[in-house]
């Protein structure tokens, strides 16, 4: 029992005393009232989500707006990983030097394939997570918005006065002019401004109109989302059914497109052999042309130009043209130029003295003088195989320490410098070898500056016998290369049409404002007709205040061609006049 201020006992319900603060029995009141209140939270059926709920749910969450541009922003960051490593699709001899030189943290990021971005799991699934969010998102705002442009425009607010943009004016008695016929007017000037009209409440004494536009704001919407999706699709397929393959082709070779006639090759996951472009490409001449004329820039390449001719079936051989950023087209392939260099005319025999290799090698440059490395492999000479190893001058020169180097990217002084070697070159084991690395560590030296045998050194139609009867090798000319990529996407074409409607949706959906406008009508006791109109804008529209002003003006214009003193009020940004 407690006492109030009063004096007066309180009690509980029951009649008991009600315990009331410490060593009062206050604790064992709380708990009674707890037991009561758990009791009644038992009580209550919580319901079970279920399969089929969690499943509508995650959807929900996947098919919301936040999560598509999350999903959008994350395929960016995924993406970043391939450009701070080597992709072995792009270049697998990088990938494996990669793995050489890293063998610690090589094998995890390839476990990561962090060397495939591109194809890797996590990539493809954030991709085709990306894929059904956006569908996700677009069907149902595109069957949304059909039933909003197949709707009549909303009904006409009560109080004009409170939107965003409003205004008012009287027109005279002797206009003649019925509130009726003020609304089918105002109705007839917004329809030939592009309003979807509506005229509400004809037969009363307070007719109204109204009017909406700006429909394609959404469209342009949907549109730049549903260009997501076709870019998606089209990056997807020629990922799939797509390829990339390189050649280079020397003056005077023919490349077919077939498999066995490229270099290297990198097929997309779905590719097969038939989806090969029939077409054969010969390189008839390679030009460049370096600066001249500049001090500064004296020897740099201005422009390169290959010659090619280029057959398909069941037509003749046409000459074209292949520059820097101008490939060639044909069929559904693309030819690019990538690379160029020299390639000099080697002619060596064995130690049997027969043709043992005769043609040219491809050297590749490492400065803009064109001073590039080369390497021979002779796997059919006899006795021994023979390898040879060194670097090409186009016009050599001999320093003070009487060490060669290239002064010039012009063949002015063409100059061979090897060293040989024979023994097992390891290409019968059956393991793909690089063409341009010579592995010497189970070779023995021929020709080395180092050793009294010395190098060799060749210039233009000049013959070096080799030690020990082993061969001679012959410098018998010189000619140049191109270095071709030839790509294959068939869905670059939807890629671009996408890309393009996606960028003109976007345009659509920022410049493109959504209107309402509503015009009222009622004829005064003294026979004036008084109209009112209010405009709104879907969002933040800065232009809705002009708009407001052409309207305003227009109905003006309409009905008080003689300016007197009728009453015409706004509260537009504008500053309609209130003449």
């Amino acid at each position: 029992m407690s006492q109030t201020p009063d004096g007066a006992q309180r009690h509980d319900d029951a009649g008991a005393p009600a315990p009331d603060g410490p060593g009062t029995g206050g604790g064992k009141g709380r708990a009674v009232t707890d037991r009561k209140r758990n009791r009644k939270r038992d009580d209550v059926a919580v319901p079970a989500l279920g399969f089929l709920g969690m499943l509508r749910w995650a959807w929900t969450q996947l098919t919301s707006m936040r999560t598509a541009l999350f999903l959008l922003l994350l395929l960016a960051v995924a993406a970043v990983p391939g450009s701070l490593f080597p992709q072995r699709p792009a270049n697998p001899a990088v990938v494996t030097q990669y793995l050489t030189d890293n063998p610690e943290v090589g094998p995890w990021l390839d476990r990561f394939q962090l060397f495939d971005v591109y194809s890797s799991v996590w990539f493809s699934a954030i991709y085709l997570l990306l894929f059904l969010s956006l569908i996700g998102c677009v069907i149902p705002r595109a069957i949304q918005h059909y039933k909003a442009m197949r709707s009549q425009p909303p009904r006409t607010p009560r109080r004009l006065s409170r939107l965003p943009e409003y205004g008012s004016m009287a027109v005279p008695a002797e206009a003649g002019l019925s509130a009726r016929s003020a609304v089918e007017e105002a109705a007839r000037l917004l329809k030939r401004r592009g309003y979807r009209v509506n005229v509400r409440d004809a037969d009363t004494d307070r007719p109204s109109v109204g009017a909406e536009r700006g429909f394609a704001k959404e469209i342009g919407n949907l549109v730049f989302h549903t260009s997501l999706i076709g870019v998606l699709v089209s990056v997807a397929i020629g990922g799939q059914f797509g390829y990339t393959g390189q050649r280079v082709l020397v003056e005077g070779e023919t490349f077919v497109n077939s498999l066995i006639g490229y270099d290297s090759f990198n097929p997309g996951t779905g590719f097969t052999e038939d989806r090969l472009d029939p077409f054969s490409l010969t390189l008839d001449k390679f030009e460049v042309v370096f600066d001249r004329e500049s001090t500064t820039h004296y020897g740099q390449p201005l422009d390169f130009t290959a010659t090619m001719s280029v057959r398909e079936p069941g037509q003749p051989a046409e000459q074209q043209v292949l520059k820097v950023n101008h490939p060639l087209t044909i069929g559904g392939s693309n030819v690019y130029l990538m690379g160029n260099g020299y390639a000099p005319v080697v002619t060596i025999r064995d130690g049997e003295g027969n043709i043992a290799h005769q043609g040219p090698v491809v050297a590749i440059p490492n400065d803009g003088a064109y001073t590039s490395t080369m390497v021979i492999k002779v796997p059919d000479a006899k006795p021994e195989q023979l390898g040879f190893v060194g670097f090409f001058l186009p016009t050599a020169m001999e320093g003070e320490d009487g060490v060669a180097y290239g002064s010039d990217p012009d063949p002015m002084n063409p100059r061979l410098y090897l060293n040989s070697y024979y023994g097992d070159l390891g290409l019968d084991n059956g393991d793909p070898k690089n063409v341009f690395v010579l592995d010497t560590s189970n070779l023995t030296v021929l020709n080395d500056r180092n050793q009294d045998s010395g190098g060799i050194e060749l210039a233009a139609y000049e013959t070096k016998e080799l030690p020990n009867g082993m061969g001679s090798i012959t410098f018998d000319g010189l000619v140049r290369y191109a270095a071709l990529d030839i790509h294959h996407d068939p869905g670059k074409l939807g890629a671009l049409v996408f890309s393009s409607l996606a960028m003109a949706g976007l345009g659509a959906s920022l410049f493109i404002g959504r209107r309402r406008v509503w015009v009222r009508a009622g004829t005064h006791d003294d026979g004036r007709t008084m109209v009112e109109w209010g405009l709104l804008a879907r969002g933040e529209d800065h232009r809705l205040a002009p708009e407001a002003a052409t309207i305003s003006k227009l109905l003006r214009d309409q009905w008080l061609t003689d300016a007197g003193p009728q009453a015409h009020n706004s509260k537009s940004a504008a500053g309609v006049d209130n003449s």
